[in-house]
């Protein structure tokens, strides 16, 4: 709660605590503090064992924090327990394989030989797909060579800047 308190804000707040309370009486005002603090604590630790005696048997290791959402979402999703198989899912969304094949062949290194027909497959897909022509390599394999250039279609002339239309 307070974490961001350095020993400067703490040093302010007790020479304002005596010179607002006074030095006589400031010692039995910690010790009402401290006093109200730990009954509260008391207050609330027996509420909670109070709720898990009637809840039952079944419920004997519930804890309280299990009821904020994050907590319940966290605990349920992030461990070791993965009868929905959310471990696959999360590592199908591995982007570094998939970049790391797009660098390789950028750089014209060959990847290997089952990711070069997936990446051939995927390639020219894509190609396909955005309606660039893939200029392919003259040995006949049907993987795009990445290190060419596609020609560049003529621009049409943009017409002239007029200033006092804009």
């Amino acid at each position: 709660m307070f974490n961001d308190i350095g020993a400067l804000e703490l040093l302010t707040l007790g020479v304002l605590a005596v010179l607002v309370f006074g030095p006589d009486k400031l010692p039995k005002l910690i010790q009402d503090v401290t006093r109200t603090i730990r009954k509260i604590r008391e207050f609330s630790d027996s509420a909670k064992e109070d709720i898990r005696s009637e809840l039952g048997p079944q419920f004997k290791d519930f804890e309280f924090e299990d009821l904020n959402p994050k907590t319940f979402v966290r605990k349920q999703l992030m461990d070791g327990n993965d009868d929905l198989g959310l471990k696959e899912i999360r590592e199908s969304f591995d982007l570094r394989k998939e970049i790391s094949d797009v660098t390789d062949a950028v750089n014209g290194r060959t990847p290997a030989a089952s990711d070069t027909a997936n990446s051939a497959v995927n390639g020219s897909a894509g190609a396909a797909a955005d309606g660039v022509t893939s200029s392919l390599t003259k040995t006949g394999d049907t993987t795009p060579d990445l290190l060419k250039k596609a020609p560049q279609q003529a621009q049409p002339e943009r017409p002239p800047f007029d200033a006092d239309a804009t």
